[in-house]
C-alpha cells in the first residue's frame, strides 16, 4: 500500500535524558522501512531529537550530536535564584545545526511540550524559536533555570506529559505511536544527587504517564532499565535497543494502519457493492 493511501502517523518522543539516544534508533528503523511520521511531538530530550528530525537533519548527524552530549556539556554553570544551571548549550546545538529557526517552519508539523512552573499548566509550543522551546522542554526544575517564553516561566514537559501523545491528535494524526523511555516502576539505585532527583521526578510522574499512554494506538518501549539516565557512555546500547524495539513494533504498526484505511481494492469492492444495491433499488418492478 502506498504511503499516501495510509492514515496519517504521529510519533511522540518522551523524555529520558541520556536515554534519548534510543529515539534515534527508533527513527532509523522507521526510515529503513519507509515510514516517515506525518506529525512529531517531543518532551525533554525527545523535543531535541524530534526538532532536529522534523527539520530534516539526517539520523546519523542527530546520533553524532547526541553521543557528544554529557551533563557537564549541557550545563553551563550559572547560579541564579530560580535554578542551579543553564542548559543554553542545548539551544546552541540546535542553532549550530539549523540556525535560528521557528517551530512553525518545520517540514514535519512539530509540537514541543513544556510545563508552566507558575501554575502547573501544560504548555504546547507549536510556534516561535525552536531552540528556546527545546531549552524549556528540557529544563529540569530545581536544576536548570526556567526559560521565559511569552511571559511564562517554562520547565521540563515531563511533569505534565512525558509521552506527548495529545498534541498529535490535536494536530490531526490518525494513528499515534509513543516511544517511552521512562522506568515505569523499574527503578535503579541512584548514583549521586541528580540521579536521586531524577528518580523522585520519575516516581511522581509515572502514574500520569500510564494514563497518558492509554491514548496511544501503539507504545514502543526500548529495554533500558539497566541504563542510567545520566550515562551517555552507553550510546550504542541505547541506540540498538531503540532500533530493535521499533523493528519489533513494525508488524503491529502496519496492521493498525491497514485496518484504519482499507486498501484501494477493498474500497473499490465496497463502492461497487453500494452502487449495485442502489442500482437494483432503482430498477422498476417487473
Amino acid at each position: 500500500m502506498a504511503e499516501r493511501d495510509l492514515p496519517s502517523l504521529g510519533l511522540a518522543l518522551s523524555g529520558g535524558a541520556a536515554r534519548g539516544i534510543a529515539h534515534i534508533g527508533v527513527l532509523q528503523a522507521f526510515k529503513e522501512n519507509g515510514i516517515i511520521p506525518d506529525f512529531l511531538a517531543g518532551t525533554s530530550i525527545g523535543s531535541l531529537v524530534a526538532g532536529l528530525f522534523a527539520f530534516g537533519i539526517p539520523v546519523a548527524d542527530i546520533l553524532n550530536q547526541a553521543e557528544a552530549l554529557s551533563w557537564t556539556k549541557i550545563s553551563s554553570l550559572n547560579i541564579p535564584r530560580t535554578g542551579f544551571l543553564s542548559n543554553r548549550i542545548l539551544g546552541e546545538i540546535v542553532e549550530s545545526q539549523l540556525g535560528k529557526v521557528n517551530i512553525e517552519d518545520s517540514p514535519i508539523p512539530l509540537a514541543i511540550v513544556t510545563t508552566d512552573i507558575s501554575n502547573g499548566e501544560r504548555v504546547v509550543l507549536r510556534e516561535g524559536s525552536l531552540s528556546e522551546a527545546i531549552k524549556a522542554s528540557s529544563c529540569i526544575p530545581g536544576i536548570f533555570t526556567p526559560v521565559s517564553i511569552n511571559g511564562r516561566l517554562l520547565v521540563d514537559g515531563f511533569l505534565v506529559e512525558n509521552v506527548p501523545l495529545s498534541p498529535l491528535r490535536e494536530m490531526g494524526a490518525q494513528i499515534t505511536v509513543g516511544v517511552n523511555l521512562g522506568a515505569l516502576r523499574d527503578y535503579r539505585e541512584p548514583d549521586g544527587i541528580i540521579d536521586i532527583m531524577m528518580n523522585a521526578f520519575e516516581i511522581a510522574v509515572d502514574a500520569n504517564t500510564f494514563k497518558t499512554m492509554r491514548q496511544a494506538d501503539l507504545i514502543i518501549s526500548p529495554k533500558l532499565a539497566g541504563i542510567s539516565r545520566m550515562d551517555s557512555t552507553r550510546a550504542q546500547d541505547m541506540y540498538d535497543e531503540g532500533y530493535q524495539a521499533a523493528l519489533a513494533a513494525l508488524p503491529e504498526l502496519r496492521r493498525l494502519r491497514a485496518k484504519a484505511n482499507p486498501s484501494l481494492l477493498t474500497r473499490l469492492k465496497k463502492g461497487f457493492r453500494t452502487w449495485l444495491v442502489g442500482n437494483r433499488l432503482r430498477q422498476p418492478n417487473s
